[in-house]
């Protein structure tokens, strides 16, 4: 392993060497930082002229040049922006911070969900879901983004902001979200005739149910995660975690899971009855919610081993994610009860179209919070929509390549149920392709997220990426450049290394 991470590293390290010449030379090439004085007529234009050239040492040759910047990057001076007179380090940090925001909300989402719906529909294949999913993939796929990002502005922001001053959905709408929910449902699970019936009529009751009850109990206004809601939540989520993780027949897995959700609810009532989030408030951070969430995911792993029998690291499991996803529920919950008093300070124009921040909101953690994920809805749709479409194609095709494999039927044979077959043999050999895919991809969105940060406004990579190569200043975008080039092949080392714990007969130095 040790020989195979220094080998890795240094060749990359050689690969960002002749990069950054490379890149020297072409931007170099493409950029005049005396255009904004050529056609001054200023009568000291030349002496500016002659400043600038000995500042930015234009008179001396490319060459000598990045030899320079090489030697004060080596060192971590990344240089200085001359037209800003601001350190690139300094813009690096407020710029990276928006965009790894950005993308981890994005990718996190679109590999969940593009995964999850890719597998479904090669389960399903040739039915009609499969085909309605084919469609939408494609269509998503070839959507430009700058068409979306104007679309959602438009739809997602302005007309929802204008839906909060009267937030009533008719009935006949609401029907036909129930018929869109039911028949996506039923195309989804299938069956015969009487199956698909049921599953129609629950998607529909479940569907119109909750945005009635959304509607009559003002939830628009204040929304909240009350106690009668997590309950359904949390039953719902330890059936679902258990269903995919071991199994219902298992049923210290299931217990387990359920013992979280109590867990989860008693946390609940303490915290928002027992005045326990008022002392913890003035305190929180960013850093203290992850550590709640690290001890939620271990009294999990406690509830499973307490269950016992044979198979406690299972049980383990679906309980610390069952337990997890409940601490991620209470702290949801939490932050919408900010919600009214952060609407009106927005005069009930929440969702924002641009920036990444509201300038001069004051708040606590719940509302300062807020206003970040209110920034990143719509520029994290934006990137979502795109990656799903490709994660979909490629987890249906890697799930129909793997389900036709001999093992498959091997695994069918020796009377497994489809349930261990799919997701302990099919589903862990249909990731290996996507190990390759997802790093490269999530570099990739760097480069697409300039047009998306651009059009809302983010200070991130790709605004400053691009506002180096208007203002014609070669430190910000080497600064891009090289940390695009280093982070694609971190990015292809950690591949490398996600094959292993995939597939056990990879060997690193193999």
């Amino acid at each position: 392993m040790l020989r195979f991470l220094t080998r890795r590293v240094l060749a990359g390290l050689a690969i960002l060497l002749v990069a950054s010449f490379l890149y020297y030379l072409m931007i170099n090439a493409v950029i005049d930082p005396l255009e904004d004085l050529r056609f001054n007529t200023d009568p000291d234009t030349p002496q500016k002229i002659a400043q600038r050239i000995s500042d930015l040492r234009l008179d001396e040759s490319v060459f000598v040049r990045y030899l320079s910047w090489l030697g004060n990057f080596v060192t971590g001076d990344m240089g200085i922006s001359w037209p800003t007179g601001q350190t690139v380090t300094s813009m690096l940090q407020g710029a990276i911070i928006a965009t790894i925001q950005l993308l981890t909300m994005s990718t996190i989402l679109a590999i969940f969900l593009g995964v999850a719906v890719g597998v479904v529909s090669a389960l399903r294949q040739y039915s009609s879901f499969d085909y309605l999913i084919t469609f939408v993939s494609f269509l998503l796929f070839s959507l430009p983004s700058f068409w979306v990002a104007v679309l959602l502005k438009q739809w997602g922001a302005i007309g929802y902001n204008d839906f909060l001053r009267d937030p009533v959905i008719s009935t006949a709408v609401l029907i036909g979200i129930g018929i869109v929910a039911g028949l996506v449902w039923t195309l989804a699970i299938g069956g015969d005739v009487r199956r698909r019936v049921i599953v129609f009529a629950s998607g529909f009751a479940a569907t119109f149910g909750v945005f009635l009850y959304l509607q009559l109990s003002g939830w628009w206004l204040t929304p909240r995660i009350d106690l009668g809601m997590l309950v359904l939540i949390g039953a719902a989520t330890a059936l679902a975690v258990t269903a995919i993780s071991t199994g219902l027949r298992n049923r210290r897995s299931l217990g387990a899971a359920f013992t979280s959700v109590g867990v989860g609810l008693l946390f609940f009532v303490l915290l928002n009855y027992g005045g326990g989030w008022g002392a913890l408030t003035p305190s929180m951070t960013w850093g203290m919610l992850i550590l709640l969430g690290v001890v939620s995911a271990a009294i999990g792993v406690g509830v499973g081993y307490a269950w016992g029998g044979p198979d406690r690291g299972q049980s383990a499991r679906t309980a610390a994610i069952v337990s997890v996803l409940m601490a991620v529920y209470i702290a949801v919950d939490r932050m919408m009860q900010a919600w009214p008093a952060y609407s009106d300070a927005l005069s009930g124009r929440p969702i924002a179209t641009t920036g990444n921040r509201t300038p001069n909101l004051g708040g606590n953690f719940w509302i300062t919070a807020l206003d970040t994920y209110t920034h990143l809805i719509l520029p994290t749709l934006v990137l979502l929509l795109v990656s799903f479409a490709s994660y979909t194609r490629y987890s249906r095709a890697s799930m129909l390549e793997t389900m036709n494999q001999d093992y498959i039927r091997t695994a069918r044979a020796k009377g497994l149920n489809e349930r261990t077959v799919i997701m302990r043999h099919a589903f862990r050999n249909t990731l290996i392709p996507l190990a390759t895919i997802v790093p490269v991809d999530i570099i990739t969105l760097l480069g697409g997220a300039l047009i998306t940060e651009r059009i809302f406004g983010r200070p991130g990579m790709g605004s400053m990426f691009l506002t180096g190569l208007d203002m014609n200043d070669i430190n910000p975008v080497m600064a891009y450049l090289m940390i695009v080039a280093a982070l694609a092949i971190v990015a292809n080392i950690v591949a490398d290394l996600v094959y292993t714990v995939l597939d056990p007969r990879i060997r690193v130095n193999a």
